[in-house]
């Protein structure tokens, strides 16, 4: 009886592999299973590795090493040879194995750019995929291609190989190559109690791999457009990695985390909101779908420093002022500050958060990761980060195109210098933190063609000590005036904007920072009113869940135009002709008329940058990880 049931298996299968043999064909494809000596005819192969006996997802056994096997299996590894035929029994006797003992001997196999070719073990495969099988027992023999640096799939491999050599790990695939640096670094950090370095990366596998992969894929995450290990490097950037896996948090979060994922491709690049246009419309139809828009909302700010001594805090608090001012009872406040710029941040948020806000808006980037992670595990909560980065599906980002205004107040620099030599602190190199500094160094070159532009990194983002000490610094290299942060000079311009960096002249005696000329200055109230007000009406809403697939990744990113962000310029210390120009190129700006990253422009090496006429993109501005040719980099 079990002869006649496992030959009506055999048939079966046989019906299946020869139904996607046929699909296959009709659609001009060979349906025939792969051949890796096929494969490899133009392929220069520069080594082998044996590796070892592993457990490898049968997912990834795509082939047969011998061309003349290939010929027995359709595509998907089923069999298509006759049930009467030798190599139909021995299906059989194997599939009946299979069931009555279970198949043990590991198969042999070639692996190839991450992929899995049998030498030995064709129809173990054949049974094993029939039945859905998840693993398969293999000894595996590595090929390495030779490298070719504009390969992306090779370079990707070799990231692969060279993660693998560290770990021994082969189970982790990543879509990008900086990913495994990445994970790496995480993984050299992990230490779990009583083991060492020899055992400590199969235990990271056994306990706290596995486990999230499994959760992964029970939750559909293998329908997303990731690998496991890229969701997995998604989760370990926000809670680290722990000893062993707290399964039961991941089961709370991982369906806010698999709505992450599912952005996490780069075909889902965030949608740049550059004007106000769609958040100040308020459609017909927004305006009668009240049942998704609040009555009231209670509105939360985020602070790090106090209100009293910083003023990029301070700048904030004014916006908070305004808006509860402005929307009266419809619109509740409250605020923290002296948050933490360390990893207790996410606790002080959170905390915050549950005293029942609708709407929480962190003002510094250092809390991109602290929101991040309150808005996965209170979804029910909107959380803003006041960055330019990369926003998520659970966090939005909204900042000004500060470019703008530095790029004015590089015009003023280079009206003013008598040496040619500007110095400009900045806090570290991030694509926001480069744009202002170029746009800075291009304005400098429009007033004064042979200027140059002096730039130091203080590592932190507000401390007066760093900057007036880095200051000195620029001043005897020649520097006259300084775009610095925190400058130790009268500030009378911070009570009513909430200054934070700024522009200022050299006494020619003391050598020190004189006098304020400009700095870049924020209306954060109206950035805010335009947010909130936008809640209230739902066309933030509908605006962000517009998307067919899901919710869109939205990055609000307003310049001077939306009235968000300005200048500020000392009008009794500039020359009449400077303020002129500045007010003109600002009009230009603010109408579109002229773009301050407008070609030609060379960067430091020489290389043409921005062809003429040709003005860069927003993406490109959010990316930017290269300097003018005016800018020089202090060590």
């Amino acid at each position: 009886m079990f002869d006649i049931n496992v030959n009506e298996i055999y048939h079966d299968a046989k019906n299946k592999g020869k139904k996607e043999y046929n699909r296959l064909k009709s659609k001009g494809l060979s349906g025939h299973l792969s051949s890796l000596d096929g494969i490899l005819k133009d392929i220069e192969i520069v080594g082998t590795a044996y590796l070892g006996t592993y457990e490898i997802p049968l997912k990834k056994v795509v082939g047969t090493y011998y061309h003349s096997r290939r010929m027995t299996f359709s595509k998907n590894f089923l069999p298509l040879e006759s049930e009467h035929s030798e190599f139909g029994n021995k299906w059989a006797a194997l599939c009946k194995a299979h069931l009555t003992e279970g198949i043990r001997d590991p198969i042999k196999v070639y692996e190839y750019m991450n992929f899995y070719y049998v030498v030995e073990g064709n129809k173990r495969v054949s049974v094993l995929k029939y039945y859905d099988a998840v693993n398969v027992r293999a000894e595996i023999t590595r090929l390495i291609p030779k490298y070719d640096p504009d390969d992306e799939n090779i370079v990707l491999y070799y990231a692969f190989i060279a993660f693998f050599k560290v770990t021994k790990i082969i189970n982790i695939w990543l879509s990008k190559p900086y990913r495994y640096k990445r994970l790496l670094g995480y993984l050299e950090k992990y230490s779990p109690e009583g083991q060492d370095d020899t055992t400590k990366y199969e235990f990271f596998l056994k306990e706290v791999y596995m486990p999230f992969r499994r959760l992964y894929l029970d939750a559909g995450g293998d329908e997303l457009p990731i690998t496991t290990g890229d969701a997995f490097l998604l989760y370990a950037r926000l809670y680290g990695i722990s000893d062993v896996l707290d399964v039961e948090h991941v089961k709370t979060i991982m369906p806010s985390l698999i709505k992450e994922c599912s952005k996490y491709g780069d075909q889902d690049e965030p949608e740049i909101v550059t004007t106000t246009e769609n958040v100040d419309r308020i459609a017909f139809f927004d305006a009668i779908s009240s049942f998704i828009a609040p009555k009231n909302i209670k509105v939360g700010f985020v602070y790090a420093r106090t209100i009293e001594h910083s003023g990029w805090t301070y700048s904030h608090e004014l916006g908070r002022q305004y808006v509860e001012s402005l929307f009266g009872d419809r619109v509740k406040t409250g605020y923290i500050e002296e948050v933490p710029e360390d990893f207790s941040a996410y606790d002080m948020i959170k905390a915050f958060a549950e005293e029942g806000y609708d709407l929480v808006f962190t003002t510094s980037e250092v809390y991109r990761k602290a929101t991040l992670k309150c808005a996965i595990e209170m979804p029910k909560v909107k959380f803003f980060n006041c960055s330019g980065n990369r926003p998520y599906v659970h966090m939005t980002n909204y900042f000004g195109r500060t470019y703008e205004p530095r790029f004015l107040s590089g015009i003023i620099a280079g009206a003013l210098t008598k040496t040619g030599i500007v110095g400009y602190t900045a806090t570290d190199p991030n694509p926001e933190v480069i744009s202002c500094i170029n746009a800075f160094a291009l304005g400098m070159k429009m007033t004064n063609p042979n200027s140059k532009l002096l730039v130091t990194w203080t590592g932190e983002w507000n401390n007066p000590k760093v900057t007036t000490g880095l200051s000195e610094k620029m001043i005897s290299r020649g520097a006259d005036l300084i775009s610095n942060k925190n400058l130790l000079v009268p500030r009378d311009v911070t009570l009513r904007y909430g200054v934070y960096s700024m522009l200022c002249d050299i006494d020619p005696v003391t050598m020190k920072p004189k006098n304020y000329l400009a700095s870049p200055i924020w209306k954060w109230g109206t950035f805010y009113e335009r947010i909130i007000s936008s809640i209230l009406t739902g066309s933030y809403q509908r605006m962000v869940s517009s998307d067919s697939e899901g919710q869109k990744l939205i990055n609000f990113w307003w310049g001077m135009e939306s009235g968000v962000i300005d200048l500020y310029a000392a009008e009794d210390k500039l020359p009449p002709d400077t303020l002129k120009l500045i007010q003109l190129i600002k009009k230009m700006i603010v109408t579109d008329q002229f773009h301050p990253f407008t070609g030609p422009i060379s960067d430091v090496h020489g290389e043409i940058r921005i062809e003429d006429n040709e003005i860069l993109s927003a993406e490109a501005i959010l990316t930017m990880d290269w300097y003018v040719d005016n800018v020089e980099i202090m060590d």
